[in-house]
């Protein structure tokens, strides 16, 4: 996964020291109720699909952006349902970053957006689709903690995003 230019040049001023990034997620459901996980290529775990944002991005945009990019799936934003943040997370360089995550519910543009769902990139081994009875065993925490925010949500649509009170 290559580092993106302006983490880059962040890096060259403050070399491995912490930084604290926006990052957004996304718990994309289709209509049949199915998520859209990626196996994560550093990890092996599967997970919701994640990104950091670019500088002046607005949040929602950037999260259809990450899911294009990482699975082809073109997908609305609908609602944000959670505001965490991360723990710190050390690199294998010695890079450590810390992320401002914002979880937001999507869903596909269209049926044939959803079977468009593949591996896009270099930062995923596998994308499919899973029921949320049939989850792959080996989930990411995160991703535990964010679907049951996002279906939280679905059973209750009152209910506001999460955040730490």
């Amino acid at each position: 996964m290559p580092i993106p230019a302006f983490v880059a040049a962040l890096r060259s001023r403050v070399g491995t020291d912490l930084l604290w990034m926006p990052g957004v997620s996304g718990v994309v459901v289709d209509d049949d109720g199915r998520l859209l996980l990626g196996q994560r290529a550093d990890t092996g775990q599967w997970a919701v699909i994640s990104g950091i944002l670019e500088p002046g991005e607005d949040p929602a945009v950037g999260l259809a952006r990450e899911v294009l990019e990482e699975t082809g799936v073109e997908v609305v934003v609908d609602t944000l349902v959670a505001v965490t943040v991360t723990e710190p997370v050390e690199y294998p360089n010695g890079d450590r970053s810390q992320y401002l995550d914002l979880a937001f519910l999507c869903r596909p543009v269209s049926p044939e957006a959803a079977a468009a769902a593949h591996v896009a990139d270099d930062e995923s081994l596998a994308v499919a689709w899973f029921a949320p009875d049939d989850l792959p065993d080996d989930l990411a925490r995160s991703t535990v903690e964010r679907l049951g925010h996002a279906l939280g949500r679905l059973a209750d649509p009152s209910a506001g995003p999460f955040f730490v009170r």
